[in-house]
């Protein structure tokens, strides 16, 4: 994540981690936070503080509400709470619910290949159909696998991981392809178990690509890293790095590039020492450390 920024809520409070302000696609809509070092936060002086609203709902309770038609331009799929007010999927839903899970909102079900994300330079960020030149956008094929992002995370576009061929991070939440077996909805919230990660290099920036299960997938409890999705989901991994080292290419453009020897990080190694990539192993060891915020590279 080049570098992923966290904000997690702990009962009610919000504990954050970084050196500067977060600037990131915010415009006037989004939550206004300030970064302070984890380690010495005490120490700092007054003018590096600056106080934040806390917006994240520990125990969400969401509905979606569409708004336009599907497949037009003014399609949108919004978060309300239950007094009816609009909240955002990205800032307003914890990341993590314990015990090692996180929060995954799905924004483009399996085998579809409308291209839909959350729009993060919007009110409210509701999921929107990507456009380009003002014209919808499409995958070339279906994607095979549910596909979405965990709330409060950032990748961060001002710093280059020097692991992974000095990329910086793409300015977006971080993405999740979740590989269980039924089709999601646009909006589902889902509990995931992460499994592994995939460092992919987008035209020199860093999107890393978590996969995880859904906590209610029938294989949930069969899998908890890598070798448990080669033998209960095999060749599901290379599937994946495939699917996305490709997809671009029937649009002539060249195929994208993976870090960390072209293969998926295994979860049990990042836990037990910092490489291949230390940001990577210190986001598993906040699955770990639940109500704190890690910075995952200094």
């Amino acid at each position: 994540m080049a570098t992923a920024r966290v904000l997690t809520v702990a009962n009610t409070s919000c504990l954050l981690s970084k050196t500067t302000s977060f600037v990131a696609k915010q415009g006037p809509y989004s939550t206004s936070l300030c970064f302070t070092r984890r380690r010495a936060a005490s120490s700092l002086s007054s003018s590096c503080r600056r106080s934040f609203a806390c917006t994240a709902i520990y125990n969400p309770e969401v509905q979606i509400k569409e708004e336009g038609q599907p497949e037009t331009l003014d399609y949108r799929v919004f978060f309300v709470d239950r007094v009816g007010q609009k909240v955002s999927p990205w800032h307003d839903i914890p990341l993590q619910v314990g015990n090692g899970l996180f929060n995954c909102v799905v924004e483009i079900p399996k085998e579809s290949s409308a291209k839909m994300e959350v729009a993060t330079d919007e009110p409210h960020t509701p999921i929107k159909q990507d456009t380009k030149k003002g014209k919808l956008r499409y995958y070339p094929y279906n994607i095979n696998w549910n596909y979405g992002l965990l709330p409060q995370t950032w990748e961060d576009p001002s710093l280059a991981n020097s692991e992974v061929e000095g990329a910086f991070g793409d300015n977006d939440p971080v993405d999740v392809v979740e590989i269980g077996e039924s089709r999601r909805k646009i909006g589902e919230v889902l509990k995931v178990k992460p499994l592994a990660a995939l460092a992919m290099i987008d035209e020199g920036e860093l999107d890393w690509k978590i996969v995880a299960i859904s906590l209610d997938d029938p294989k949930a409890s069969l899998v908890n890293d890598i070798d448990d999705v080669e033998k209960h989901f095999p060749g599901t991994l290379t599937a994946i790095r495939d699917w996305f080292r490709d997809y671009k290419i029937p649009d002539g453009k060249p195929a994208n590039k993976f870090g960390l020897g072209n293969k998926a990080a295994n979860k049990k190694l990042l836990m037990r020492k910092p490489s291949p990539t230390t940001e990577m192993a210190e986001l598993w060891h906040m699955i770990e450390d639940l109500g704190r915020v890690i910075q995952a590279l200094q």
